[in-house]
């Protein structure tokens, strides 16, 4: 963290939590991967501090501490009806962040950014641009490890909490709403740690396969392509030259105004 303040939050984030050793989106409550329903975790049932939430599916571990938002994977919109989420993940970035942030101001959308938690302490001025034009805030774990779902319960721990409080540190304070697990490697322990700390896990629905870089219009093909399947839709704004990206939602903006969708920011 580089201050002993930060070594405080970090330590009190990662307080009361266990620390031993679980990519395309469907509609459901969650999974491994983010996109189907997850299998509920094995255990006793849940004592009166641990009961589901209301709408909550998954089953809390009463061995760890309680959610406080929904353990299920989110992929609804927030607005309800007709409307579309968009996500942008594993910035900041210097070059790409100020560009995607300028399209999304040109047609009125708020997003999600889906922050890598290194990522947002080496640029706290885009975190804090991305908070004041009105964007949410989502934890994409410390180093982006697509097969953290294979790791011990402390490791993946760490990797969600020890980012929270590095993005929460370099937006001025703002803690992130969200828990997005690289690749989709949720585990129903990750899934309850995050929603212990307030963070709901955000899966998706359409993935524009941007980081792929094929093409401006395969991004919107695909995109378009892929709506009937949900709301919530996966752009990148870090992890390489995401210039195509940049203008695949230059033209998919105004498409999908055009088309009927509000804009909106996944469920809570």
């Amino acid at each position: 963290m580089g201050t002993a303040a930060g070594a405080l939050a970090l330590a009190a984030l990662l307080a009361g939590c266990g620390s031993d050793h679980v990519r395309a989106a469907g509609p459901g409550a969650g999974a491994a991967d983010g996109k189907a329903p997850p299998r509920p975790s094995a255990s006793a049932s849940p004592s009166p501090t641990h009961r589901p939430l209301p709408s909550q599916t998954s089953t809390p571990d009463p061995a760890l501490p309680p959610p406080v938002v929904s353990m299920d994977i989110a992929h609804a919109a927030l607005s309800g009806g007709k409307a579309v989420n968009i996500t942008i993940d594993d910035g900041p970035d210097p070059a790409w962040t100020p560009q995607v942030l300028h399209v999304l101001k040109e047609n009125g959308v708020r997003a999600t950014f889906c922050m890598i938690g290194p990522q947002a302490a080496a640029h706290p001025d885009l975190v804090k641009a991305v908070v004041a034009a009105g964007h949410r805030l989502c934890d994409h774990t410390v180093d982006h490890d697509e097969s953290m779902n294979h790791k011990s319960r402390a490791y993946q721990k760490h990797e969600i909490l020890a980012a929270a409080t590095q993005i929460a540190q370099a937006s001025g304070g703002v803690k992130p709403q969200y828990y997005r697990a690289p690749g989709g490697a949720f585990t129903p322990y990750s899934r309850q740690v995050a929603a212990a700390a307030g963070l709901r896990p955000l899966g998706w629905n359409v993935d524009a396969k941007d980081w792929e870089r094929p093409g401006v219009g395969a991004i919107q093909a695909t995109v378009k392509d892929e709506l009937s399947n949900g709301p919530t839709i996966l752009f990148h704004d870090g992890g390489g030259d995401r210039s195509q990206t940049v203008q695949a939602l230059g033209q998919l903006l105004p498409w999908l105004r055009h088309h009927g969708y509000a804009f909106s920011f996944p469920v809570r």
